[in-house]
């Protein structure tokens, strides 16, 4: 009798365990271990809090989203998604198109808890149900931030101090005082990491920037497109011109003109380059990533060390050329749960617990500073506001005020950045020779094609 019981008990195991509830999560992977180790942690304490399954995977920047619209057009997404560059190729598209789980009650109770400027990027519309309301969770954000080696421009002869703060003279002194300077000793050294490649979001992140320098306005708050007014159109050809005058002059690497993301940090960590302009901190953040790195060794560690610390600088970016601050662009990442999704009820549960700040906080600080948090409390935390020399600006940034990208007011620029339009009318100045004016009629064009 006891031995028939047991065996039925034995057998009734494997249904038990298959019975078990299981939700699917896809996430970007870290760049270091510490953001996935946070993040597994806060997996595990779900798990034994609920007993639900947590069955997480990690993809790559570019494979996250395409593996995700794959999946969303198939009718088989997983339960929650969040992958770092939805809110530049996605999000508001499939709010839109109500592929989406609307989060407002996950979101309304904490919303005091939100940075306002976070909250405001997801607040968008779903023509199925004709309505605006959150339909993607904030989770980390970043901003664009220069970074140098001090000890190049220390070769180079030149002290910080001599460093222009109005925006030609900035440039200039990078493309012609630093870099021939450089040249007459023997380094074949670029001033200028400066990306161009079509298929990188650092090159219309960095784009944008300098558009934004010059005051071209794409969109206005309602979404409508006023790059053809003739102010803005001129600001975005001065823009172009600009921004592919670096090319000209042979102050960035030629390969920058088919770099992808990870390509001006890599010539930057080689000393290839002097100078880049980057959307995160990631630059300096590798450096302290390997410092602590155990399978390095103790000089390889403490080369990193001093790099982080003192070698390697953290800036703002110059005045504009009339001489006012240029509002610092801000991009929000978001977490989205899928309507169509097998588990979506369980896949909310999961995303209310990681909002927990007790969870989502070692996440974002996993980062090495590379996201900044969504979260007022912390905003707060010692890991921003203890001295650390990179960490501060970025704080200094966000505190200061940010302005968002044209998607968030008209989602199909969504599209516009996935083909990179501003990317290509570079490519049509450098390569094809055309002048600005005609590039940015041409992406005029294709911008109303697509987002009019």
């Amino acid at each position: 009798m006891i031995a028939l019981g047991l065996a039925s008990i034995l057998s009734l195991a494997p249904a038990l365990a298959q019975a078990q509830e299981t939700i699917t999560v896809w996430f970007t992977k870290g760049f270091y271990k510490s953001e996935d180790d946070a993040l597994f942690a806060a997996v595990d304490k779900f798990q034994k809090k609920t007993g639900i399954k947590v069955d997480i995977s990690l993809y790559s920047t570019e494979d996250c989203v395409t593996k995700s619209v794959g999946a969303v057009e198939a009718g088989t997404p997983p339960d929650l998604g969040f992958c770092t560059t939805y809110d530049f190729r996605t999000t508001g598209k499939w709010a839109y198109e109500g592929r989406l789980e609307d989060l407002s009650d996950i979101v309304n109770p904490m919303k005091s808890a939100f940075v306002p400027d976070a909250l405001a990027t997801t607040w968008l519309y779903n023509d199925k149900l004709k309505k605006k309301s959150y339909f993607a969770m904030p989770i980390q954000r970043q901003t664009i931030h220069i970074n140098y080696w001090r000890d190049m421009l220390t070769d180079a002869g030149f002290k910080e101090s001599d460093i222009p703060t109005d925006w030609s003279g900035y440039w200039n002194f990078w493309c012609d005082k630093v870099q021939p300077a450089l040249r007459a000793k023997g380094q074949r050294i670029y001033a200028i990491g400066h990306p161009l490649g079509i298929e990188a979001s650092d090159t219309f992140y960095s784009f944008l920037m300098v558009a934004s320098a010059y005051n071209a306005q794409v969109v206005d708050e309602d979404g409508k497109i006023v790059l053809d007014q003739p102010k803005n159109r001129a600001a975005m050809i001065e823009a172009l011109t600009f921004y592919t005058s670096i090319n000209a002059k042979s102050c960035t690497p030629p390969s920058s003109l088919s770099w992808k993301d990870p390509d001006n940090n890599n010539a930057f960590h080689t000393k290839q380059t002097v100078m880049t302009h980057n959307a995160t901190i990631s630059i300096a953040a590798k450096w302290l990533d390997d410092s602590n790195n155990a399978a390095l060794t103790p000089e390889q560690r403490a080369n990193a060390k001093e790099n982080y610390e003192k070698k390697i600088a953290t800036t703002k970016w110059p005045n504009r050329p009339d001489g006012s601050v240029i509002p610092n662009l801000a991009a929000t990442k978001t977490a989205v749960v899928f309507a169509d999704a097998r588990n979506k009820a369980k896949g909310k549960e999961f995303l209310a617990f990681l909002m927990q700040e007790e969870n989502l906080r070692p996440f974002v600080e996993g980062s090495l500073g590379r996201w900044y948090p969504v979260t007022v409390e912390s905003t707060k935390s010692p890991f921003w506001n203890a001295g650390d020399p990179h960490r501060a600006v970025v704080h200094r940034q966000f505190s200061e005020g940010t302005v968002p990208f044209q998607f968030v007011y008209n989602f199909r620029f969504t599209q516009v950045n996935a083909e990179n339009a501003w990317a290509r009318a570079m490519q049509r100045v450098m390569q094809d020779k055309v002048s600005p004016d005609v590039a940015v009629d041409e992406m005029i064009k294709r911008i109303k094609e697509i987002a009019g």
